[in-house]
Formats: structure tokens, C-alpha cells, sequence
């Protein structure tokens, strides 16, 4: 019977030193930190299938390599995993020699792991060691989360036998925890049955140690005499096809159990003689650690490519969506605040209430000849009106939210069209914490404070200006919140750019405004009171619509994803091979 210490090269020669070891474990705590930042929050096609290979790349540097690297005297662990019913509890009582794990006839049977060993090898098993993640426990449990300790003198110092759930249980958890376990063993004792060897899922299994070099005996369980010849030819083939040919193979004979649950010792004879021998022999147990330690890491720097592949996908996407929604609140943002100065506002309830407050026609024409003339007529048309300069503010106030709003809304709606295109936005858009088609249910009281301040800044900049002209008839003609109404109009119609039907009455209405200002202030003082009062209004709706921008980019920075983390896990996964390389060197 050839030992597994056989199947596969072992890099490396001898033992690797302690400055060897220090260096792996380093280079594996970094590759651990790597995986780790190259998250794939994002939904692109086939993400899936790399979220998993790097969940079990963790996991297994988690609860197998680094500590094994930390901890390479620790005894050998067999994990004993395989088929649904194919014996193994009863198979991992026999070989210990009494009832350590509860076999029974209803499925799944194991559901919480049970690991024995000599209590001299108790040290190695501690919580911080071997599957850090699973408890500690001293009983039989149920418990898939726990590790049940058995201490037993019937198990020689040196080695440790896990007894795993099944790998094709109904349950997924047990699955799960199952293939958590054989990533985790130092040698595979694979058990299956005659009826159940050909199965596919046991074959996945074993096809993932072969590519990983890991050691592997097989087991084949409840085997009738007449079917032995049969059965161990073709699995002998099977082996050797999925590169497992030099993996021994153990056969035990269907036979009874006695009243503790155990098969006749002479059933398991040679597996465990095989066992002790192992567990006696210091430098083949190195051996098989070794072999599956080395095949492992290099297992784990291959598998490290795609998700680094992965990792940069997502920053391409995440790259993308954020253009996406630069391109919808850009336009948004050019869109508004071009509508603040372009005459636009001048238009509906705006233009009817300055209408109102200023009067039209005859006043409108006085304004065409001489300044001189403006006083008595101005003053005859806005006198005693102080309710009308009230209402253009309000209807200001309220014109100016709504352009916030719709623009918004907008911006809103194509950013979200855009994102639905890929699957990485659609994903996003899905998520139950995420709403934002639509502008933010507080923007508009947001834009009321925000015009209301902007009206007030205005207010602020006529009394500041006319500080010196308060007594003046002018002045008290118009008052406070008239002027502050008119350069209002002023700023909407800075630019001129509405054309149509409404130019005229909107340049009417803009000439008339910029007529009474200049009456008070004069020609200069009106255009900086003008340029600084649209500044500001632009601002204020800038910052309006770069808070929902805001709420798009706070969904892509939740992403966390990290600016070179592809690169950085390569990078990781070259120092681990430039080190295991090293090792692998002759000494001098």
C-alpha cells in the first residue's frame, strides 16, 4: 500500500527554515489583506463565481494555511469527509476503538464536526489555532458553528482525526461547513461506498484536492465480497483520470457492528496501521503536511488571478456609474442656473405679479426718454403698493423652487435610466436601502430655506447700498423690498437669452427693473448689485443639485471599493510565489 506522502511532487526538499516560515507567513497575512480589500460589491456578469472563489481563498488561509505555517509541528489532521451514508462516523469509531461521533440512520447524521486527538496534542486545537471561526466545545452537539474536542489515548500523539459532515447533505450549511473542513486537513481520508463512488459531487471535491496536490486516501466503505474486484478496478481508474492515481486505496468489507457501534478491528486494520504509521514517523508525517501546505499556497496564487481581474471590473464599473451620474447633474446644474439668468423665470405667475407691482404701458414707455421724467411717474405707479412687492417675492420664492425641482427630477431620472442599462446599476437600484429615481423627499424644503436666504441676501445688499440714500424720495418711493424685487428681475433676465413671443415682455420687464435701480444707485452700483446677487443664486442652486448628486456618489463610496486592489492582490500573490520559490532553492 503506497503512502499519499507519493502523489505528486513535493517543492521544497526539506522542511523550510525559520526565516523561511517567517517570510511565508508573512507574505500569506499580506495575500489575506489583499483579498480582503478587493471586494465585488457590484453585480457584473460572472461576479458571482469570483465572490466565491475569494470567500474560500480567505477561508482556507483563515483556517488552514496560516496557521499550519504558524504551526508546523502540529499534528497531522485527517479529516475524514465523503458521501451521504457511506459509514464515515462509524468508520471514525472504529479506528479510534470506541464511540467518540454519533452515527444513526437519519440524514444528515454529522452535522457538527468532532475532532480527536491525544490529549498530549490538546495545545495544537486551541481556539486560536485550526478553524479559529468554529467553537470550542467538550460535548456532543448538534451545533454546526462548534468543534467538538475528544481527547483519547487510543490516538497516537502526532495525529488527529476530523470527522466532517457529508459533502452532498441536503443541507447547505452542512455542505458548506464540510468543504470547510477538507480545505482545512492536512490529508483527505475520502469515504464513499459502492453504491455511492460514482457520484458526481464527491468527484468535485476530490477533482479540487487533486488540482491542489492535497494528500488523499480513499475508502471504500460497506464493500460486499462479491463486488469488491469490480468496484475497486473502476474507481482505481476513476482516480487515476482525475490525477489521483498514486492515492491509496483502502477496502473495507461489508460486516457487522457490534452493540457500541464498531466494525471488527480487523476491518480497519490496515487503514490504521497505515494511520499509526504515519503518526510515528516524524518525517513522513512532514511530508504529507508539507505536500499539501505547498500545494495549497500554490493552489491559492493561481486562483488569485481572476479575482484580481474581478476587482479592477468593479472600479470600471463603479468608474462608469459615477459617469453617469456626472453627465445627469452636470446638465442639470448648466440647465438651472442658465435658467436663472435667462429670462425664463420671467414668465407666469413671476412676470404677472412684478406686473402688478410696477404697472405696465404708459410707465414703460416713460422709461424710454429721459431719466428726469422717471421719478413722478414711478412713483405715482408703485406707491402705497407695499403688498405687490411682497407677492413678487413670493411668487420668486416659489418659481425658483420648482426650477430646482424639475431639474432635479431630471437629473434624477436620467441617471437612473443610464444605470439600468448595466447590470452593475440595476444591482445597485435593486438594493432595499436605495431610493433614487426620484429627487430627495426633503429638496424641496431645502430649496425654500435656500431662496428664502438668497431673497434675504438680496434684501441685505439693497439696505447696504442705499445706506446713504435712504431719505431720498426715490428710495422711499420704491422702498426696501421693491428695489430688492427689481434687481431680483434683473438677475433673471442677465443673460437674455429667452426669445419668442415672451423676449418682449420679459426685456420689458428687465429694462423697467435695471430703470428703477439705476434711478437709486446709478448704472455701476446696479451692475455689481446684479452680478454679485446672481453669483450668489447661482451657488445656492449649485449646491442644491450637487446635494442629490450627493446621494448617487454616497451609494458608490459605500461600495468601499478600493483604487488598485487588483493590482495590490497580484502583487501579493507574486511575493507569496517569489518566497515558496525561494524556499524551494537548495542550501548551500
Amino acid at each position: 500500500m503506497t503512502a499519499p506522502t507519493d502523489a505528486g511532487a513535493t517543492p521544497g526538499g526539506p522542511r523550510r527554515g525559520g526565516s523561511d516560515d517567517a517570510q511565508m507567513l508573512t507574505a500569506l497575512v499580506r495575500l489575506r489583506g489583499a483579498l480582503q480589500a478587493a471586494e465585488l460589491p457590484l453585480e457584473v456578469p460572472g461576479v458571482e463565481a469570483q465572490r466565491a472563489a475569494r470567500r474560500e481563498m480567505v477561508d482556507q488561509l483563515e483556517d488552514y494555511v496560516i496557521p499550519r505555517v504558524m504551526t508546523i509541528d502540529a499534528p497531522m489532521l485527517t479529516v475524514v469527509g465523503g458521501s451521504t451514508g457511506a459509514g464515515k462516523s462509524t468508520l471514525v469509531n472504529s479506528l479510534v476503538g470506541t464511540r467518540v461521533t454519533q452515527p444513526g440512520l437519519l440524514r444528515p447524521t454529522t452535522r457538527s464536526p468532532v475532532l480527536v486527538h491525544h490529549p498530549d496534542d490538546a495545545e495544537w486545537f486551541g481556539q486560536d489555532r485550526l478553524l479559529p471561526d468554529l467553537a470550542r466545545v467538550a460535548h456532543s452537539t448538534d451545533d454546526p458553528d462548534a468543534l467538538q474536542l475528544v481527547p483519547s489515548e487510543l490516538i497516537p500523539s502526532g495525529l488527529a482525526i476530523l470527522d466532517a459532515p457529508d459533502v452532498d447533505s441536503v443541507e447547505e450549511r452542512n455542505r458548506t461547513l464540510a468543504a470547510q473542513l477538507l480545505a482545512a486537513a492536512d490529508m483527505w481520508l475520502f469515504v464513499t461506498s459502492a453504491a455511492r463512488y460514482a457520484d458526481q459531487v464527491p468527484w468535485d471535491s476530490l477533482r479540487g484536492a487533486a488540482d491542489r496536490a492535497t494528500a488523499v486516501a480513499i475508502v471504500l466503505d460497506r464493500t460486499p465480497p462479491e463486488a469488491v474486484q469490480t468496484v475497486a478496478a473502476h474507481l482505481a481508474r476513476m482516480l487515476a483520470s482525475r490525477g489521483l492515481k498514486d492515492s491509496p486505496m483502502f477496502i473495507v468489507h461489508e460486516g457487522p457492528v457490534d452493540e457500541a457501534g464498531l466494525l471488527p478491528p480487523a476491518h480497519v486494520a490496515d487503514i490504521r496501521g497505515w494511520l499509526d504509521s504515519l503518526a510515528h514517523d516524524s518525517e513522513a508525517r512532514a511530508a504529507v503536511v508539507k505536500q499539501t501546505l505547498d500545494g495549497a499556497i500554490r493552489a491559492l496564487t493561481h486562483r488569485v488571478h481572476p479575482v484580481a481581474d474581478a476587482a479592477a471590473e468593479q472600479l470600471a464599473a463603479a468608474r462608469t456609474l459615477r459617469e453617469d451620474v456626472d453627465r445627469a447633474y452636470d446638465a442639470a446644474v448648466l440647465a438651472a442656473t442658465t435658467a436663472t439668468a435667462d429670462g425664463t423665470l420671467l414668465r407666469g405667475e413671476i412676470l404677472a405679479r412684478w406686473q402688478e407691482f410696477v404697472g405696465t404701458g404708459e410707465l414703460l414707455r416713460s422709461l424710454e426718454n429721459r431719466v428726469g421724467w422717471i421719478r413722478d411717474r414711478v412713483v405715482n405707479a408703485v406707491k402705497g403698493k407695499p403688498q405687490q412687492a411682497e407677492r413678487v417675492t413670493v411668487a420668486v420664492e416659489s418659481g425658483l423652487e420648482m426650477l430646482v425641482l424639475e431639474h432635479a427630477e431630471a437629473a434624477a431620472e436620467r441617471a437612473e435610466t443610464a444605470w439600468k442599462q448595466l447590470n452593475a446599476g440595476q444591482g445597485l437600484l435593486d438594493r432595499p436601502d436605495v431610493d433614487l429615481g426620484r429627487a430627495s423627499r426633503d429638496l424641496r424644503r431645502r430649496a425654500e430655506v435656500s431662496v428664502r436666504e438668497w431673497q434675504d441676501e438680496v434684501l441685505a445688499m439693497v439696505r447696504a447700498e442705499g445706506a446713504d440714500k435712504r431719505s431720498t424720495a426715490r428710495f422711499l418711493a420704491f422702498g426696501v423690498n421693491g428695489l430688492s424685487v427689481a434687481l431680483m428681475v434683473v438677475v433673471f433676465s442677465s443673460t437674455g437669452g429667452v426669445t419668442g413671443a415672451e423676449a418682449g415682455i420679459a426685456s420689458g420687464s428687465a429694462v423697467l427693473g435695471q430703470k428703477l435701480l439705476e434711478a437709486v444707485f446709478g448704472e455701476q452700483a446696479v451692475r455689481g448689485l446684479a452680478e454679485r446677487a446672481r453669483r450668489r443664486l447661482e451657488e445656492r442652486v449649485r449646491t442644491l443639485l450637487e446635494g442629490e448628486r450627493a446621494r448617487w456618489v454616497a451609494v458608490l463610496d459605500g461600495l468601499e471599493l478600493v483604487p488598485g486592489a487588483g493590482e495590490g492582490l497580484r502583487v501579493a500573490a507574486r511575493r507569496v510565489d517569489d518566497v515558496r520559490y525561494s524556499a524551494a532553492q537548495p542550501r548551500s
